[in-house]
């Protein structure tokens, strides 16, 4: 596609996950004994160095009911300068541990001849189904789920995604991709979610109200949104900043899309970056030059974002499979009602 008509669909990746984007990998810890279902999930944002050379990056925050770490500076410079880590609430510490210990490991520089560095940790609260309270989540389990990094990762219930809850449903890691065609060239555009959010009444399953048929059917469903949901997009299309922080905006919709309508209690946090336009750490001169996408064009950056949210929510709930809460009680999935989703 040239100029600036899109299309209401638009092609997905050969994989049709965020590792479409040439350099992503993802890479799980799952831990499940027990009364205990949490874990970590790691984004391997680029190849190379990131904190020697690194990525063009924005954060947006939808709702700020949540305690992620590393989004002031992204913030403030633009910049991401190491892996993404995705863990339960009250494991963003031992995750920040390990990320510095791990950036420190890589780079002897950090803290020595050079500034330091800016771990980014986001969590959502799985504490319904795992003891969060009991803090199981350590270092090494961080660093696994790094070493476990690939380009071929699974969906669902695994890694961070282990405790979570979507819609009333078990939730936790799903992901989608789209091709971006601009110029006769096609960029690649991925999204990464781990969700936590929503009430059964309202999850729309590309425009059918499933939630509402199913809750009848349960006793325990949930009917307040106090969840979260974190989104990870990656791209290799030449944007900025503040572009990629346009972008980030429009994750809003595909969340929308599936029901979502930003709780009072819900954390909804957006971190976006491209493998385009590297920036040293050390630069050779005072001046870069770098090759951005005209505004005019954005439009089927921002459908594809959309389109891509949407779709890697309802993965995660697919993949899912059923878990016991705290309290007793089935958290079913969503793959249990296939039927009505025909």
């Amino acid at each position: 596609m040239n100029g600036n008509g899109i299309h209401d669909f638009i092609e997905k990746g050969p994989t049709n996950s965020i590792s479409d984007v040439p350099g992503v990998k993802i890479g799980h810890c799952s831990i499940k004994k027990d009364k205990i279902r949490t874990g970590v999930t790691a984004i391997m944002p680029a190849e190379g160095n990131v904190f020697k050379e690194k990525l063009i990056s924005s954060a947006h925050v939808i709702n700020g009911f949540g305690k992620s770490a590393g989004l002031i500076q992204i913030q403030e410079l633009g910049t991401l300068e190491t892996p993404i880590l995705l863990t339960n609430t009250l494991s963003v510490g031992a995750g920040l541990t390990a990320l510095t210990r791990y950036m420190l490991d890589k780079n002897e520089d950090i803290g020595v001849s050079t500034g330091t560095v800016n771990p980014v940790v986001c969590e959502c609260n799985d504490g319904k189904i795992n003891q969060i309270r009991s803090q199981v989540v350590n270092e090494e389990h961080f660093l696994e789920a790094i070493q476990n990094a690939s380009e071929s990762f699974k969906q669902g219930d695994v890694g961070a995604g282990t405790g979570m809850i979507c819609y009333g449903l078990k939730g936790g890691i799903g992901s989608a991709s789209r091709k971006v065609l601009i110029d006769d060239k096609k960029y690649n555009l991925g999204v990464l979610v781990l969700t936590n959010f929503g009430s059964m009444d309202d999850l729309v399953y590309y425009g059918k109200p499933v939630g509402r048929i199913i809750s009848p059917l349960l006793a325990n469903q949930n009917s307040i949104d106090k969840g979260s949901i974190i989104v990870i997009l990656a791209t290799d299309i030449p944007v900025d900043s503040m572009q990629l922080r346009r972008v980030l905006k429009r994750t809003q919709s595909g969340i929308a899309r599936t029901g979502g309508y930003t709780g009072n209690g819900s954390g909804e946090i957006a971190v976006g970056f491209t493998t385009s336009n590297r920036v040293s750490h050390y630069p050779t001169s005072a001046l870069i030059e770098r090759k951005i996408l005209h505004e005019d064009y954005m439009d089927i950056v921002f459908l594809a974002t959309v389109q891509t949210t949407e779709e890697a929510i309802l993965n995660s709930l697919i993949h899912s499979d059923p878990a016991i809460g705290l309290d007793g009680n089935k958290v079913h999935s969503l793959k249990e009602f296939a039927e009505l989703l025909r």
